[in-house]
């Protein structure tokens, strides 16, 4: 039976889901088709009146000057507005003359019509002579769309051989020829342009053939030639009549026939973006950087999509009799093609000529036989077209340079690529990473590199000697970053001097970065003065970790302090290439292994307090883009056995803390790191690395002292209900949840953490068990208490915020400051209730974390067994996913009914 379950008010998102069915269910109950109420919106917005409805179908369609289907405005309104159109508001277009101009094609229904913007009309006459009068003022040039051409207008004085030409068209087409399709066949026949205005006073060519008129509108009409040999004045008029009807029947079969090719080309829905997931990609080709085209994204609904369409076509077209080669084929036409090797795909039509099509799914064309193009069915239209055309952030200010289209076709014509979107539009843009290698490559920035100018380039020579070499940077692994004098250093101090003198006289906010992204170029103030960075990590809106290009250093920053380089200036900039060199010391002793802290700070304080060095080059190793070196200061050149190298060698800087050796005692359950990414403290004896794998933070004996710990985060009752989020699932018997209503808190205090730390002094620092820290994982800052010491600088920490546990390197953690201890911890070690506890099998874990993890849910509370130790506390809990259109659904039930016995067979 389905269970229902009342609950507070929850997730954003899920409420405007749930919203949304009721309001959409009640609206249809009880609709009201009145002007001020038939415009459906979203939950939570307001509908507008009549005049703000009126003036936004006046925004779009000035927006599609060239008409838009009446079916297509929904889909364009809701895309535009972010609410919803109803039919009923489409139906009332045809009263508002002074919005749109309506246009019923033949005695079609007003969703086969089309929209156009409104023109300007003139008032209707009352009577017969008005009407006379009011026609006579339609003027050739401006006919009105609402009332039918005057068809006593005289032909104006169009040269014979103009119209000649005409005729030698039409009779081409001896069942006649659409209006509006006669531009393109004169200017394609003769290469001269066609006089558009003809199209709306059609009468001037009545003299050389007839205009039959198949809707409202002058463009849609039938022109039928009239050579002398047709015409006969002693047919009587029956047969005339006749002749006429049996002409008009067949323009009516063909209206109907190029009626239905003309939906088959607009009705095909438009290729949508994917919304959430990774995306990938393959480049076709590209005529610049703004065009790009691409095909499929990879997915159920598009690649696959395609697969299953394109099989569907095979058997169609292969095994029904009744298929038979396409009459009447015309410029534009969606067909079926049968390919090479009994392959069957979509394609238009873009020459008769010589039978050249475009395959519409895979972006290239092809010449083929007129006879294996087939009429494309209907249930082969519905699918998107699979090619798309894309722009590349970061290049479009140089998307025509031929060195530039060279570079991004070398790197990207048919290969696939993962792809990030940073804006939805008709033509969106994209980053593309190249991910086939272990470190995944931004192609963007890598091509916006064929823009230095190699006159600047570095190119420094083994055995070579360098002095007023400047050290900028220096990192934890011993790697550092110099500065050699070179025209590139010079040529870059220059540009820089005129951005800042620029800025002097410009408000600097109108070149606010407005939308950042891996690998995009642009300035920041570095003491006191413009400097150019490379964005590299984006934490949140306001945090990001950019490299500073000409001293090697990687800062977090806001984003508020990055500038655009003002357009005038952006290409010199992006010339330069980056003046800072990577270099590491050469012949340390290979039992180095791992920089010390000591070493690490020994280093950077010889190097970096002192303005210039001199350099010797040992070798070069162009795969990691790294120069092995000598360092000397200016006195001690080129004595070798007081350079740098040496000084650090014979320092005492290398001995790492003892190893520490943990007996932690399993309790629980276990639970692999493959299916909870919760590993815990490792359990080193006689020097043999074992894995356990406790069900939480928990440790025997631990004491931790209070002084300094953040409040602890108030559970709910047994009963209770709460809005949570599963952060980490091993298996029904622990997970860990956070609840809902603070993560917004959570990623504040984060964010926080990483511009503090980011920006803040590297220190020893004092570690101690049952301790507070902050650390660094992976990008972000984390909350963590130490459960143990390892070997070779590791600790054992565990996530306070999220529930995980992880192993860090001792350089990667900072003080924990009094600032970030205000929040309560959120991770809870969660037991579902409603399942038996026992051992869960691999398989079993695995479905059960695919089922909860990361995703909210509503918990009620069964028990709570509170502790002074937040990572002790834990709750049983059943968990309620709510997502669901019409019924709840209990993840004990799956868990008892599927894994149970899933477990017990394994």
């Amino acid at each position: 039976s389905e269970k229902r379950l009342t609950v507070p008010p929850r997730f954003q998102k899920e409420l405007q889901v749930h919203l949304s069915r009721s309001s959409s269910t009640e609206s249809s109950d009880s609709l009201n088709t009145s002007t001020a109420e038939i415009h459906t919106v979203a939950p939570g917005s307001t509908a507008p009146d009549v005049h703000e409805l009126q003036s936004r179908i006046k925004e779009l369609l000035s927006k599609y000057s060239s008409g838009v289907r009446v079916s297509k405005m929904p889909q364009i309104y809701s895309e535009m507005y972010w609410e919803d159109l109803s039919t009923e508001v489409l139906y009332q277009l045809e009263n508002w003359p002074h919005v749109c101009t309506v246009e019923k094609i033949h005695r079609g229904d007003l969703m086969d019509g089309f929209l156009y913007p409104a023109k300007k009309i003139l008032p209707v006459p009352k009577s017969d002579t008005e009407q006379e009068k009011a026609s006579q003022n339609v003027t050739s040039s401006k006919a009105d769309p609402f009332l039918k051409p005057n068809m006593e207008t005289t032909p104006a004085s169009l040269s014979s051989d103009f119209k000649a030409k005409v005729v030698g068209i039409l009779l081409k087409y001896s069942s006649g020829l659409w209006a509006h399709a006669l531009p393109k066949m004169y200017q394609d026949t003769y290469q001269v342009k066609f006089p558009e205005d003809i199209l709306n006073n059609l009468e001037l060519l009545s003299d050389v053939c007839v205009v039959d008129y198949v809707s409202e509108v002058p463009r849609r009409a039938i022109l039928y030639a009239k050579p002398q040999s047709c015409i006969d004045e002693n047919l009587n008029v029956t047969e005339k009549v006749k002749r006429h009807d049996g002409m008009k029947a067949t323009a009516e079969q063909q209206y109907e026939e190029s009626k239905d090719q003309y939906l088959e080309n607009i009705t095909v829905p438009a290729l949508v973006i994917p919304s959430e997931g990774s995306v990938s990609i393959m480049v076709l080709e590209l005529k610049n950087t703004n065009e790009v085209l691409i095909r499929q994204y990879v997915g159920k609904d598009y690649s696959s999509a395609q697969e299953q369409m394109e099989d569907e076509m095979k058997a169609y077209y292969s095994q029904n009799s009744t298929v038979s080669p396409a009459q009447s084929l015309s410029v534009g036409q969606l067909v079926a093609v049968h390919a090479e090797e009994e392959a069957w795909l979509r394609a238009r039509i873009i020459s008769l000529e010589d039978n050249r099509v475009y395959y519409v799914d895979h972006g290239f064309t092809e010449f083929v036989e007129s006879s294996s193009v087939c009429r494309l069915e209907k249930q082969f239209r519905s699918l998107p077209f699979q090619t798309a055309k894309c722009k590349l952030a970061g290049l479009e200010a140089f998307c025509d340079d031929p060195v530039l289209v060279k570079a991004v076709e070398s790197q990207t014509c048919f290969k696939i690529f993962a792809v990030e979107i940073l804006e939805k539009s008709d033509t969106p843009l994209l980053v593309l990473y190249d991910t086939s290698g272990e470190d995944d490559i931004n192609i963007n920035a890598t091509c916006l590199k064929a823009l230095y100018d190699k006159s600047l380039e570095l190119r420094l020579q083994v055995d070579a000697l360098y002095t007023n070499v400047r050290v900028t940077s220096v990192y934890s692994d011993g790697s550092l970053y110099c500065q050699v004098p070179s025209k590139g250093l010079s040529r870059l101090s220059e540009i820089l001097q005129k951005l800042e003198d620029y800025f002097l006289y410009k408000q600097t906010s109108e070149f606010n970065v407005l939308l950042p992204f891996c690998g995009k170029i642009c300035l920041c103030p570095s003491k006191g003065k413009w400097a150019r960075v490379e964005i590299k990590i984006i934490h949140t809106r306001r945090a990001l970790d950019v490299q500073f290009m000409d001293s090697g250093t990687v800062a977090t920053v806001k984003v508020s302090e990055l500038k655009e380089i003002p357009p005038q200036f952006l290409r010199e900039v992006v010339a330069i290439p980056p003046q800072a060199l990577k270099c590491c010391l050469a012949d340390l002793p290979p039992n180095t292994g791992m920089w010390t802290p000591d070493a690490v700070l020994w280093l950077r304080d010889a190097v970096m307090n002192c303005l210039e060095f001199s350099m010797k080059v040992i070798k070069q190793d162009a795969s990691k883009g790294i120069a092995h070196i000598y360092l000397f200061a200016p006195e001690n050149f080129p004595d070798m056995d007081r350079s740098i190298n040496t000084q650090i060698k014979n320092a005492d800087l290398w001995k790492h803390q003892k190893d520490v050796f943990l007996s932690v005692a399993p309790s629980g359950t276990s639970c692999t790191k493959a299916i909870g990414d919760a590993v815990s403290d490792l359990q080193l004896s006689s020097g043999k690395l074992e894995k356990s794998f406790p069900d939480s933070g928990r440790e025997t004996g631990s004491a931790v002292s209070t002084i300094d710990m953040p409040p602890p985060l108030p559970l709910p009752k047994p009963g209770d209900l709460m809005d949570i989020y599963v952060s980490v699932a091993c298996h029904p018997g622990h997970f860990i949840v956070q609840p809902w209503n603070e993560l917004n808190n959570l990623y504040a205090l984060m964010e926080e953490m990483i511009l503090y730390y980011s920006s803040a002094e590297e220190k020893p620092v004092n570690i101690e068990k049952n301790k507070l820290y902050a650390a660094k994982i992976g990008d972000e800052w984390y909350r963590v208490i130490i459960k143990g010491i390892l070997r070779n600088g590791f600790l054992s920490v565990y996530e306070l915020d999220y529930g995980k546990h992880e192993f860090v390197s001792i350089q990667k953690v900072q003080p924990l400051l009094d600032t970030f201890r205000k929040l309560p911890f959120q991770a809870i070690t969660a037991q579902l209730a409603g399942v038996k506890n026992q051992p869960w099998s691999e398989e079993a874990s695995i479905v059960f974390r695919n089922l909860v993890e990361k995703k909210p849910f509503v918990a009620q509370i069964q028990a709570v067994n509170d502790s002074t130790n937040s990572w002790d506390r834990k709750i049983v809990t059943f968990l309620v996913d709510t997502s669901l259109p019409h019924i709840d659904r209990w993840i004990h039930d799956f868990v008892s009914q599927s894994l149970v016995e899933f477990s017990k067979g394994n």
